[in-house]
Protein backbone atom coordinates (compact mmCIF):
# COMPACT_ATOMS: atom_id res chain seq x y z
CA UNK A 1 0.00 0.00 0.00
CA UNK A 2 1.21 3.54 -0.68
CA UNK A 3 1.92 6.05 2.10
CA UNK A 4 -1.66 7.26 1.74
CA UNK A 5 -4.80 5.86 0.21
CA UNK A 6 -4.75 8.98 -1.98
CA UNK A 7 -2.15 11.58 -2.92
CA UNK A 8 -3.49 13.82 -0.16
CA UNK A 9 -1.72 14.49 3.13
CA UNK A 10 -2.95 12.38 6.04
CA UNK A 11 -4.82 13.58 9.13
CA UNK A 12 -5.35 11.57 12.34
CA UNK A 13 -7.39 12.36 15.43
CA UNK A 14 -9.76 10.63 17.83
CA UNK A 15 -11.94 10.73 20.93
CA UNK A 16 -11.90 8.78 24.17
CA UNK A 17 -15.32 7.16 24.78
CA UNK A 18 -16.73 8.94 27.81
CA UNK A 19 -20.32 9.21 26.58
CA UNK A 20 -21.97 11.44 24.02
CA UNK A 21 -19.82 14.19 22.55
CA UNK A 22 -20.58 17.75 23.55
CA UNK A 23 -20.42 21.21 22.03
CA UNK A 24 -16.82 21.64 23.13
CA UNK A 25 -15.89 18.68 20.94
CA UNK A 26 -17.95 20.09 18.09
CA UNK A 27 -16.38 23.56 17.88
CA UNK A 28 -12.96 22.35 19.02
CA UNK A 29 -12.50 19.41 16.65
CA UNK A 30 -15.55 18.07 14.79
CA UNK A 31 -15.91 21.21 12.66
CA UNK A 32 -12.24 20.84 11.72
CA UNK A 33 -12.77 17.21 10.74
CA UNK A 34 -15.74 18.02 8.53
CA UNK A 35 -13.56 20.43 6.56
CA UNK A 36 -10.51 18.20 6.52
CA UNK A 37 -12.31 15.11 5.20
CA UNK A 38 -12.85 17.06 1.99
CA UNK A 39 -9.16 17.89 1.56
CA UNK A 40 -7.11 15.22 3.34
CA UNK A 41 -6.77 11.47 3.81
CA UNK A 42 -8.47 11.36 7.22
CA UNK A 43 -8.35 8.68 9.92
CA UNK A 44 -10.67 9.19 12.92
CA UNK A 45 -10.63 6.70 15.79
CA UNK A 46 -12.32 5.88 19.09
CA UNK A 47 -9.64 5.54 21.78
CA UNK A 48 -11.38 2.81 23.78
CA UNK A 49 -8.11 1.47 25.23
CA UNK A 50 -7.53 4.84 26.89
CA UNK A 51 -10.93 4.74 28.59
CA UNK A 52 -9.65 1.81 30.67
CA UNK A 53 -7.19 4.10 32.48
CA UNK A 54 -9.93 5.35 34.82
CA UNK A 55 -12.84 2.97 34.04
CA UNK A 56 -11.33 -0.51 33.95
CA UNK A 57 -14.36 -1.87 35.81
CA UNK A 58 -16.88 -0.30 33.40
CA UNK A 59 -16.21 -2.07 30.12
CA UNK A 60 -19.90 -2.44 29.24
CA UNK A 61 -20.27 1.33 29.52
CA UNK A 62 -17.11 1.92 27.48
CA UNK A 63 -18.47 -0.30 24.71
CA UNK A 64 -21.78 1.60 24.70
CA UNK A 65 -19.93 4.93 24.71
CA UNK A 66 -17.80 3.77 21.77
CA UNK A 67 -20.93 3.14 19.72
CA UNK A 68 -22.40 6.46 20.89
CA UNK A 69 -19.39 8.48 19.76
CA UNK A 70 -19.44 7.01 16.26
CA UNK A 71 -23.15 7.81 16.03
CA UNK A 72 -22.29 11.41 16.94
CA UNK A 73 -19.62 11.53 14.23
CA UNK A 74 -21.93 10.19 11.57
CA UNK A 75 -24.77 12.46 12.68
CA UNK A 76 -22.49 15.51 12.45
CA UNK A 77 -21.60 14.65 8.86
CA UNK A 78 -18.36 12.70 9.10
CA UNK A 79 -18.58 10.46 6.05
CA UNK A 80 -17.07 6.92 6.08
CA UNK A 81 -16.79 7.20 2.30
CA UNK A 82 -14.44 10.16 2.75
CA UNK A 83 -12.67 9.27 6.01
CA UNK A 84 -11.58 6.07 7.74
CA UNK A 85 -13.39 5.50 11.06
CA UNK A 86 -12.04 2.83 13.40
CA UNK A 87 -11.72 1.67 17.00
CA UNK A 88 -8.10 1.41 18.07
CA UNK A 89 -8.45 -1.74 20.19
CA UNK A 90 -8.83 -3.59 16.85
CA UNK A 91 -5.49 -2.27 15.52
CA UNK A 92 -2.77 -4.28 17.33
CA UNK A 93 0.11 -2.40 15.71
CA UNK A 94 -0.74 0.55 17.97
CA UNK A 95 -0.04 -1.53 21.09
CA UNK A 96 3.25 -2.79 19.66
CA UNK A 97 4.38 0.72 18.79
CA UNK A 98 3.47 1.83 22.31
CA UNK A 99 6.08 -0.63 23.60
CA UNK A 100 8.82 0.72 21.34
CA UNK A 101 7.99 4.34 22.12
CA UNK A 102 7.85 3.73 25.88
CA UNK A 103 11.58 3.04 25.74
CA UNK A 104 12.19 6.56 24.46
CA UNK A 105 10.43 8.55 27.22
CA UNK A 106 11.67 9.07 30.77
CA UNK A 107 9.34 9.14 33.78
CA UNK A 108 10.32 12.72 34.57
CA UNK A 109 9.41 13.93 31.09
CA UNK A 110 6.10 12.09 31.26
CA UNK A 111 5.12 13.74 34.55
CA UNK A 112 5.99 17.19 33.21
CA UNK A 113 3.18 16.88 30.67
CA UNK A 114 0.61 19.44 31.90
CA UNK A 115 -2.28 17.43 30.47
CA UNK A 116 -1.31 14.42 32.59
CA UNK A 117 -1.06 16.56 35.72
CA UNK A 118 -4.40 18.23 34.95
CA UNK A 119 -6.14 14.88 34.52
CA UNK A 120 -4.77 13.66 37.85
CA UNK A 121 -6.02 16.86 39.50
CA UNK A 122 -9.42 17.14 37.79
CA UNK A 123 -10.25 13.46 38.30
CA UNK A 124 -9.06 13.55 41.92
CA UNK A 125 -6.73 10.60 41.42
CA UNK A 126 -4.02 11.73 43.85
CA UNK A 127 -1.52 8.86 43.93
CA UNK A 128 -4.21 6.27 43.20
CA UNK A 129 -3.78 5.63 39.49
CA UNK A 130 -2.71 2.59 37.54
CA UNK A 131 0.47 2.06 35.60
CA UNK A 132 -1.81 2.05 32.56
CA UNK A 133 -2.72 5.65 33.32
CA UNK A 134 0.94 6.62 32.99
CA UNK A 135 1.27 4.52 29.83
CA UNK A 136 -1.72 6.30 28.28
CA UNK A 137 0.26 9.33 26.95
CA UNK A 138 2.65 6.93 25.23
CA UNK A 139 -0.34 5.12 23.78
CA UNK A 140 -1.56 8.44 22.41
CA UNK A 141 1.79 8.90 20.69
CA UNK A 142 1.40 5.45 19.11
CA UNK A 143 -2.18 6.28 18.08
CA UNK A 144 -0.83 9.19 16.08
CA UNK A 145 2.45 7.92 14.71
CA UNK A 146 0.98 4.57 13.62
CA UNK A 147 -0.67 6.52 10.80
CA UNK A 148 2.22 8.88 10.06
CA UNK A 149 -0.04 11.95 9.70
CA UNK A 150 0.93 15.45 8.69
CA UNK A 151 -1.71 17.07 10.92
CA UNK A 152 -3.55 16.23 14.15
CA UNK A 153 -6.72 18.27 14.83
CA UNK A 154 -7.00 18.69 18.62
CA UNK A 155 -8.30 20.96 21.32
CA UNK A 156 -5.94 23.36 23.06
CA UNK A 157 -5.53 21.04 26.07
CA UNK A 158 -4.11 18.28 23.86
CA UNK A 159 -1.26 20.34 22.39
CA UNK A 160 1.24 19.09 25.04
CA UNK A 161 0.53 15.52 23.88
CA UNK A 162 1.26 16.53 20.30
CA UNK A 163 4.54 18.11 21.40
CA UNK A 164 5.53 14.86 23.14
CA UNK A 165 4.61 13.01 19.94
CA UNK A 166 6.88 15.29 17.95
CA UNK A 167 9.72 14.67 20.42
CA UNK A 168 9.36 10.90 20.17
CA UNK A 169 9.13 10.95 16.37
CA UNK A 170 12.37 12.94 16.24
CA UNK A 171 14.07 10.66 18.77
CA UNK A 172 13.06 7.47 16.96
CA UNK A 173 14.29 8.85 13.65
CA UNK A 174 17.57 9.92 15.25
CA UNK A 175 18.16 6.63 17.13
CA UNK A 176 17.16 4.15 14.48
CA UNK A 177 17.18 5.97 11.14
CA UNK A 178 20.36 7.98 11.76
CA UNK A 179 18.65 11.32 11.13
CA UNK A 180 20.94 14.09 12.33
CA UNK A 181 19.56 16.25 15.12
CA UNK A 182 20.03 19.37 12.99
CA UNK A 183 17.63 18.16 10.26
CA UNK A 184 14.48 20.36 10.15
CA UNK A 185 11.24 18.68 11.17
CA UNK A 186 9.73 18.98 7.72
CA UNK A 187 12.65 17.03 6.19
CA UNK A 188 12.68 13.96 8.46
CA UNK A 189 10.58 11.75 6.19
CA UNK A 190 12.45 12.82 3.04
CA UNK A 191 15.79 12.06 4.72
CA UNK A 192 14.75 8.50 5.55
CA UNK A 193 13.02 8.87 8.91
CA UNK A 194 10.18 6.44 9.55
CA UNK A 195 8.00 9.14 11.08
CA UNK A 196 7.09 12.59 9.78
CA UNK A 197 6.88 15.21 12.54
CA UNK A 198 3.13 15.95 12.83
CA UNK A 199 1.63 19.35 13.50
CA UNK A 200 -1.31 20.18 15.77
CA UNK A 201 -4.31 21.89 14.21
CA UNK A 202 -6.46 23.79 16.73
CA UNK A 203 -10.18 24.16 16.06
CA UNK A 204 -12.19 27.35 15.72
CA UNK A 205 -12.57 27.43 19.52
CA UNK A 206 -9.46 26.31 21.36
CA UNK A 207 -11.22 25.88 24.71
CA UNK A 208 -14.97 26.05 25.31
CA UNK A 209 -15.95 26.97 28.85
CA UNK A 210 -18.56 24.77 30.52
CA UNK A 211 -21.89 26.02 31.85
CA UNK A 212 -20.29 26.38 35.30
CA UNK A 213 -18.38 29.36 33.89
CA UNK A 214 -15.07 28.08 35.27
CA UNK A 215 -13.77 24.86 33.76
CA UNK A 216 -13.44 23.54 30.25
CA UNK A 217 -16.64 21.84 29.08
CA UNK A 218 -16.44 18.22 30.19
CA UNK A 219 -18.86 15.37 30.80
CA UNK A 220 -16.97 14.30 33.91
CA UNK A 221 -17.44 17.75 35.44
CA UNK A 222 -21.16 17.81 34.67
CA UNK A 223 -20.88 21.14 32.86
CA UNK A 224 -21.45 20.01 29.27
CA UNK A 225 -24.17 20.43 26.66
CA UNK A 226 -24.18 17.20 24.66
CA UNK A 227 -24.86 16.78 20.98
CA UNK A 228 -27.55 14.25 21.89
CA UNK A 229 -29.34 16.49 24.43
CA UNK A 230 -33.02 17.21 23.74
CA UNK A 231 -34.14 20.80 23.04
CA UNK A 232 -35.50 21.05 26.59
CA UNK A 233 -32.25 19.77 28.07
CA UNK A 234 -30.24 22.27 26.06
CA UNK A 235 -32.36 25.21 27.18
CA UNK A 236 -32.41 24.00 30.79
CA UNK A 237 -28.61 23.83 30.79
CA UNK A 238 -28.37 27.26 29.16
CA UNK A 239 -30.55 28.65 31.95
CA UNK A 240 -27.97 27.42 34.47
CA UNK A 241 -25.03 29.18 32.83
CA UNK A 242 -23.04 31.16 35.38
CA UNK A 243 -22.69 34.78 34.25
CA UNK A 244 -20.67 36.21 37.15
CA UNK A 245 -23.43 38.33 38.70
CA UNK A 246 -23.93 38.22 42.44
CA UNK A 247 -27.58 39.20 42.00
CA UNK A 248 -29.83 40.45 39.22
CA UNK A 249 -29.50 43.98 40.64
CA UNK A 250 -25.78 43.98 39.85
CA UNK A 251 -24.56 45.39 36.50
CA UNK A 252 -23.78 42.84 33.77
CA UNK A 253 -20.35 41.22 33.85
CA UNK A 254 -18.73 41.78 30.45
CA UNK A 255 -15.40 40.03 30.96
CA UNK A 256 -15.12 36.24 31.15
CA UNK A 257 -18.88 35.86 30.94
CA UNK A 258 -19.76 32.42 29.56
CA UNK A 259 -23.09 33.46 28.06
CA UNK A 260 -21.31 36.14 26.00
CA UNK A 261 -18.71 33.56 24.95
CA UNK A 262 -21.49 31.27 23.74
CA UNK A 263 -23.28 34.14 22.01
CA UNK A 264 -20.18 34.88 19.95
CA UNK A 265 -19.55 31.21 19.11
CA UNK A 266 -23.02 29.84 18.44
CA UNK A 267 -25.06 32.75 17.08
CA UNK A 268 -24.75 32.41 13.28
CA UNK A 269 -26.17 35.89 12.64
CA UNK A 270 -23.24 38.08 13.70
CA UNK A 271 -25.23 41.28 13.33
CA UNK A 272 -27.81 39.89 15.74
CA UNK A 273 -25.06 38.81 18.12
CA UNK A 274 -23.59 42.32 18.10
CA UNK A 275 -27.03 43.82 18.71
CA UNK A 276 -27.65 41.54 21.69
CA UNK A 277 -24.18 42.17 23.06
CA UNK A 278 -24.72 45.92 22.95
CA UNK A 279 -28.17 45.71 24.55
CA UNK A 280 -26.83 43.46 27.31
CA UNK A 281 -23.92 45.80 28.07
CA UNK A 282 -26.41 48.69 28.37
CA UNK A 283 -28.63 46.60 30.70
CA UNK A 284 -31.51 46.79 28.20
CA UNK A 285 -31.79 43.00 28.31
CA UNK A 286 -30.86 40.59 31.07
CA UNK A 287 -29.18 37.22 31.52
CA UNK A 288 -32.44 35.37 30.85
CA UNK A 289 -32.92 37.06 27.48
CA UNK A 290 -29.44 36.09 26.34
CA UNK A 291 -29.80 32.53 27.63
CA UNK A 292 -33.00 32.13 25.64
CA UNK A 293 -31.36 33.41 22.44
CA UNK A 294 -28.26 31.27 22.91
CA UNK A 295 -30.33 28.18 23.68
CA UNK A 296 -32.32 28.69 20.48
CA UNK A 297 -29.10 29.08 18.45
CA UNK A 298 -27.64 25.90 19.95
CA UNK A 299 -30.81 23.96 19.24
CA UNK A 300 -30.83 25.20 15.64
CA UNK A 301 -27.31 23.79 15.27
CA UNK A 302 -28.13 20.51 17.00
CA UNK A 303 -31.55 19.70 15.52
CA UNK A 304 -30.31 18.20 12.21
CA UNK A 305 -27.65 16.28 14.17
CA UNK A 306 -30.30 14.85 16.50
CA UNK A 307 -32.55 13.91 13.58
CA UNK A 308 -29.79 12.09 11.71
CA UNK A 309 -28.52 10.37 14.86
CA UNK A 310 -31.95 8.83 15.44
CA UNK A 311 -31.66 6.97 12.12
CA UNK A 312 -28.29 5.32 12.91
CA UNK A 313 -28.38 1.84 14.45
CA UNK A 314 -25.72 0.03 16.46
CA UNK A 315 -25.33 -2.41 13.56
CA UNK A 316 -24.67 0.52 11.21
CA UNK A 317 -21.84 1.62 13.49
CA UNK A 318 -20.31 -1.87 13.66
CA UNK A 319 -20.35 -2.10 9.86
CA UNK A 320 -18.61 1.27 9.55
CA UNK A 321 -15.99 0.35 12.16
CA UNK A 322 -15.28 -3.06 10.67
CA UNK A 323 -14.64 -1.56 7.26
CA UNK A 324 -12.56 1.23 8.77
CA UNK A 325 -10.49 -1.18 10.85
CA UNK A 326 -9.51 -3.10 7.71
CA UNK A 327 -8.13 0.11 6.22
CA UNK A 328 -6.56 1.22 9.50
CA UNK A 329 -4.80 -2.11 10.00
CA UNK A 330 -3.35 -1.99 6.49
CA UNK A 331 -1.79 1.41 7.16
CA UNK A 332 -0.70 0.74 10.76
CA UNK A 333 0.88 -2.62 9.84
CA UNK A 334 2.86 -0.89 7.11
CA UNK A 335 4.10 1.67 9.64
CA UNK A 336 4.97 -1.03 12.18
CA UNK A 337 6.95 -2.92 9.55
CA UNK A 338 8.93 0.22 8.72
CA UNK A 339 9.59 0.75 12.43
CA UNK A 340 10.68 -2.88 12.92
CA UNK A 341 13.03 -2.61 9.97
CA UNK A 342 14.58 0.49 11.52
CA UNK A 343 14.96 -1.22 14.93
CA UNK A 344 16.20 -4.42 13.23
CA UNK A 345 13.28 -6.47 14.59
CA UNK A 346 12.05 -7.31 11.09
CA UNK A 347 12.22 -11.12 11.30
CA UNK A 348 9.22 -11.71 9.03
CA UNK A 349 6.02 -9.99 7.91
CA UNK A 350 2.52 -10.83 9.06
CA UNK A 351 -1.02 -10.14 7.90
CA UNK A 352 -3.94 -9.00 10.06
CA UNK A 353 -7.24 -10.59 9.04
CA UNK A 354 -10.54 -9.47 10.59
CA UNK A 355 -13.28 -12.05 10.99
Amino acid sequence: MSESTTERLRVLTGDTPTGSLHLGHYVGSIENRLQMQEEYDCFFFVANWHALTTRADQTDDIRADTISIVKDWLACGIDPNKATLFVHSEVPAIAELTWYFSMLVGYGRLMKNPTVKDEIRVKGLGDEYSFGFLLYPIGQIADILAFRPAFVPVGEDQVPHIEMTREIARRFNQYYCKIDGSVPDEEHAQRGGVFPIPEARIGRVARLTGIDGKNKMSKSLGNAIHLSDTPKQVQKKCNKIFTGRGSMDDPPVLENNTILEYLDIFMPDKARAAELNEAYAASKIGDGDLKKEVGAAMNALLEPIREKRATISDDDVIDVLKDGCRKANAVAEQTLWKAKQAVRYDFFKREIVLG
